[in-house]
């Protein structure tokens, strides 16, 4: 089954491409079994490399090589890597967004999901931002990841992925946590957006803490490091493959 979007179950690709055209967009709306409403501003996703969170900063001046940008969405990653004169190529399942960056000077760009993507060994660095470890969806997908990052990264590449631990949200005045042990990991949430009249459907999204994927990075032949730590239970990590 193909994980890539259509216009019509696009409503973040409808909302980029709003705002790319009209200069403003309507409210992107986000829903979850687990949160209250939320919003994404849309202005937010066209933001540039100084308007960037320090986390996504790093990340961008690390990478280096033949860069994967994945999830690229607008592409403000992918153009400020340009602007470095850095290599990328960059997908995303939503054909809007793809056309977006096209006509926002993109160069290497294309509509593909993370899994399903052909490269063998083609790259140095792998970009995974905004919550990145999200596309991996569920803990259960962990070896499926980090096999396919083994496909497409050369030897001693390096994946550069933020993510949160949501553990906080979890947490009694005491200090104690009270998570259920014998339930779904904690990080695992689903999220359904809605743009104007065009609705997404519902997809797993997956917040991970970093003790965790140090320990499936281990397992499959990658070594996990802390690169900077943000002020809301936010990190960066390098997953180095050995």
């Amino acid at each position: 089954m193909s994980n890539l979007l259509t216009p019509q179950n696009d409503p973040m690709g409808r909302a980029i491409a709003d705002f790319f055209e009209k200069g403003k967009a309507a409210k992107l709306r986000v829903f979850s079994s687990q949160f209250d409403e939320d919003e994404i501003p849309v202005k937010h996703l066209f933001r540039t490399f100084g308007q960037m969170a320090p986390l996504e900063q790093k990340a961008l001046l690390l990478a280096k090589g033949k860069i994967l940008d994945c999830g690229a969405g607008s592409g403000c990653h992918s153009l400020a890597l340009q602007d470095m004169g850095k290599e990328v190529n960059a997908i995303d399942i939503s054909p809007l967004s793809v056309e977006v960056m096209e006509k926002r000077g993109v160069k290497n760009v294309s509509n593909t999901d993370l899994f399903s993507h052909p490269a063998v060994q083609a790259y140095d660095t792998v970009l995974m931002l905004m919550n990145g470890s999200g596309i991996i969806g569920k803990v259960e997908n962990m070896g499926k990841f980090f096999t396919k990052m083994k496909q497409i990264l050369k030897p001693g590449g390096v994946v550069y992925m933020d993510s949160s631990d949501l553990k906080y949200l979890f947490e009694d005045e005491d200090g104690s946590y009270q998570i259920d042990l014998n339930g779904n990991y904690y990080g695992e949430v689903d999220f359904r957006m809605q743009y104007k009249q065009v609705k997404g459907n519902t997809f797993d999204w997956l917040y991970i803490d970093f003790q965790t994927l140090s320990l499936y990075a281990s397992q499959y032949g990658f070594k996990a490091e802390m690169v900077e730590e943000g002020e809301h239970y936010d990190y960066l990590a390098a997953l180095t493959l050995l």
